[in-house]
């Protein structure tokens, strides 16, 4: 793995780690609170820097639809943004990647991007930023702990990038996202969290020539604000793992971890 075929100092350099931005590590190290109450977007845009000049575009960005529910008068909520956000990350970390580990192989770079853009490590960055506080949601969403969920948190976190890209370009999303980068790629190669366990059980299934492992939702419960949901993963036409989470992600990663389990992949 590529981590052992570099001493510290040099995987300290390759991912930035010691470029990485005063004001970066400053707002990584804050502390922060589960009980937020919703920050203004004027002011949460100028404690980070971002060069926002229509603001509309960032409040539907810091928009959930439970609180379209309760507030007739917001329009739209953050779901589009969302979308377009994902694909802009993508591009953006594969293309940091490719240029920041030119020693990597293909395979290693889907795995680093894969461990970059899943939720729980957007939900991450969203904490870092203090995202939570500036999230529009509806009261029961609140009440719920929606504020510091994981779901809830990348979601946003894709639609501020979105938005951001809307309204300032790619450069100004590659300013603000980068020197996120830097720090989790560190983190992530030193705790081997680039071995996802759905892509583990991908190369495993690949390296047998059997078809890929399809996840399929097989139930779902609870309150649209706090959902859980119940995966399972099929291999070669067997059931292998089940999977629960509060999210369709979370539960597939689950499932493929109880696959990998079953089958005794180490």
């Amino acid at each position: 793995m590529v981590l052992e075929l570099m001493d510290r100092q040099t995987l300290d350099f390759r991912v930035g780690r010691l470029a990485l931005p005063e004001f970066w590590e400053d707002m990584m190290e804050q502390p922060h609170q589960g009980d937020l109450g919703e920050a203004n977007p004027q002011e949460f845009s100028q404690r980070l820097g971002l060069p926002f000049t229509d603001y509309r575009l960032l409040n539907r960005a810091l928009t959930h639809r439970s609180y379209l529910n309760e507030h007739p008068e917001a329009l739209e909520d953050n779901e589009r943004l969302e979308f377009l956000g994902d694909a802009v990350l993508d591009f953006l970390v594969g293309a940091w990647l490719y240029n920041h580990f030119p020693e990597m192989a293909e395979g290693e770079l889907t795995r680093m991007r894969s461990a970059l853009v899943r939720t729980e490590q957007l939900a991450d960055f969203g904490v870092g930023i203090n995202l939570g506080q500036a999230m529009r949601l509806g009261h029961g969403e609140t009440e719920g702990g929606g504020r510091v969920r994981p779901a809830l948190l990348c979601a946003t976190f894709e639609a501020l990038i979105g938005a951001l890209y809307l309204n300032a370009g790619i450069q100004a999303v590659r300013d603000f996202v980068e020197p996120l980068l830097h720090s989790a790629a560190y983190q992530i190669l030193t705790d081997h969290k680039d071995l996802d366990p759905k892509s583990l059980l991908q190369e495993w299934v690949q390296a047998k020539g059997l078809a890929s492992p399809v996840y399929h939702t097989v139930a779902s419960s609870g309150p649209e604000h706090e959902k859980t949901f119940k995966v399972e993963v099929i291999v070669d036409g067997n059931p292998y793992g089940l999977g629960i989470g509060h999210s369709k992600r979370m539960a597939a990663k689950a499932a493929a971890t109880a696959a990998l389990k079953a089958l005794e992949i180490e």
